[in-house]
């Protein structure tokens, strides 16, 4: 699928909250012009290349909320190239406040529409994808807005090379189900899982977010899949 053929369905509500306070405006002005992609103009073939520093892979995180996870993730892989996707002025608001307290220099960012984002990214380009803890949307008559559709699956499939992850969270047990049904269906992808365990427990190098916080402590379980692709 290439960029004019992009899905106009916006898997997201509202795009702004709380007001933003003076720095992190004028980091919308300074910070992110310098790290933006710009889709008017077609994905470079090694998207490595968009990054300052040598990395030997590029990882995307969809949705990034509060950004601990996506500015952990680039601590903890300075040899990995990062894209993050989110389409709120809040969350990109405080991804770019971290990224400038704390000089990373392996992120890119896209403020906007994933789908948007997923279908300008050329085929194989990552070597793996984040997607955590998305809007559940739980109501039946919205459940066509989850992220995760077969449609979408196979889009994400696309950026993936061979061998490449897709990682997914949620605390929503319904959510889970809904996914494990579609990746079950998939030609493209596979569920890892060998044990329990597997996914009841966060992969090795996860780093928590804040609605994970909330989540525990409002009894809600959360499960981590891995799903990876085969061909």
């Amino acid at each position: 699928m290439t960029p004019t053929t992009t899905t106009t369905r916006a898997f997201f509500g509202r795009r702004k909250g709380h007001p933003l306070k003076p720095r992190q405006a004028a980091l919308f002005d300074t910070l992110l012009p310098r790290l933006a992609l710009d889709l008017a103009r077609p994905a470079l073939g090694d998207l490595r290349t968009l990054f300052a520093n040598a990395v030997d892979e590029v990882r995307l995180e969809i949705g990034f909320g509060g950004a601990e996870h996506l500015i952990a993730q680039a601590q903890a892989h300075p040899r990995a190239g990062f894209i993050g996707s989110d389409p709120f002025l809040n969350a990109m608001a405080k991804a770019l406040t971290a990224i400038e307290a704390n000089h990373v220099s392996n992120i890119r960012l896209h403020f906007g529409d994933a789908a948007e984002l997923i279908d300008w990214l050329p085929a194989g380009a990552l070597a793996r994808i984040d997607l955590l803890y998305p809007d559940p949307w739980p109501k039946r008559r919205h459940w066509k807005r989850r992220f995760i559709q077969d449609e979408s699956l196979a889009r994400l499939a696309r950026i993936l090379r061979k061998g490449g992850e897709l990682r997914f969270a949620t605390d929503i047990p319904h959510y889970a189900t809904w996914t494990l049904a579609r990746v079950l269906r998939s030609t493209d992808l596979i569920w890892t899982a060998e044990c329990a365990d597997d996914w009841r427990k966060p992969w090795a190098d996860f780093a928590g977010t804040r609605y994970e916080a909330k989540a525990k402590r409002e009894g809600r379980v959360p499960n981590y899949f891995v799903f990876r692709k085969i061909s």
